[in-house]
């Protein structure tokens, strides 16, 4: 089955901007974020609809926190079982599809049933954190609906918490020969459209998460697009002297610029309108556009106006 709107992410049909910003909505409880502002179907999608309003390329929709345990966010996540991820997230895709059937989304799931039904109520892409660690069935899934797949490094993604990070000799070709092996999985599975993520946070520590933001140049030669998902998380606090996570927009900003700078063409993010006005400077300053192509339709930012009401 191919969905209708399947993103063609490779070619060079037209422009867009860049990066393509993804904004988060986390229908969950224990978010290490947001967790509890936006865990019901009319929390959702008002808050989805609001990022479309202010500038979203992409809403990524997910209901399993991935909170890692310390002292910045107390206890980790709890992996949630199957009924319960289909329950946050299924009512809030429809809501927004319903409303608005043109809008991309982007499923943040491990779970292959989760990934298929939640392609079959309008989302278009998956956001897999475990890269298929968890279970490479996603892969069938993602071949089936010919939807772009988000592959991105972890660490034991049966525990859902994979923040705990480990000792790398070298974080960056880690990673790279990660995401260089398990693109090629994927691809022998048959999917087709592949963005890589190296995971900042994930199983890794505040000095591995900038080396890699500092290398991200190095990722290109994997030849397919890359995602960096920086925003607030624990390592700019602590480079910021401890900032707590609701104080660390400017540090987000400076690390996502970098990102883009050494490549990254998509970038997720819980705060969509610094971003957008943030990076709109920067393309005018430094001239840069990527390709955007033809059926992955980018949706005015400015037709679903913000006075719209979810009754």
């Amino acid at each position: 089955m191919t969905h209708r709107l399947s993103p063609h992410i490779f070619g060079d049909a037209t422009k867009h901007p860049l990066p393509f910003l993804i904004g988060i909505v986390n229908a969950t409880p224990d978010s290490f974020y947001d967790g509890g502002k936006y865990n019901t179907t009319i929390k959702g999608a008002k808050h989805g609809l609001r990022l479309l309003d202010e500038g979203a390329d992409i809403l990524d929709i997910g209901g399993e926190s991935t909170r890692p345990p310390g002292k910045d966010y107390g206890a980790g996540s709890i992996g949630v079982s199957l009924s319960e991820e289909l329950d946050r997230v299924i009512p809030v895709i429809e809501e927004i599809t319903g409303r608005h059937p043109e809008t991309l989304l982007s499923i943040d799931t491990m779970k292959p049933e989760v990934a298929d039904a939640a392609l079959r109520a309008g989302a278009t892409i998956i956001n897999d954190v475990s890269g298929g660690q968890y279970d490479e069935e996603i892969w069938d899934v993602a071949a089936e609906h010919d939807a772009p797949y988000i592959l991105m490094h972890g660490h034991n993604p049966h525990s859902r918490s994979t923040v705990d990070s480990i000792y790398y000799n070298d974080v960056v070709r880690a990673v790279y020969q990660f995401l260089a092996e398990r693109i090629d999985l994927a691809r022998d599975r048959g999917v087709q459209q592949i963005i890589a993520d190296p995971g900042i946070g994930f199983a890794k520590g505040a000095d591995d998460s900038m080396k890699i933001i500092r290398k991200m140049s190095d990722f290109r030669s994997l030849e397919v697009p890359l995602l960096i998902g920086a925003s607030r998380k624990s390592f700019i606090g602590r480079e910021l002297g401890g900032l707590p996570p609701d104080e660390r927009l400017f540090g987000t900003l400076a690390a996502h610029a970098a990102a883009v700078i050494g490549g990254a063409t998509f970038i997720r993010v819980h705060d969509v309108r610094p971003a957008v006005e943030f990076f709109g400077i920067f393309r005018s300053l430094f001239n840069i556009s990527t390709t955007f192509t033809e059926g992955f339709s980018k949706r005015d930012p400015h037709s679903l106006s913000s006075s719209e009401k979810i009754d």
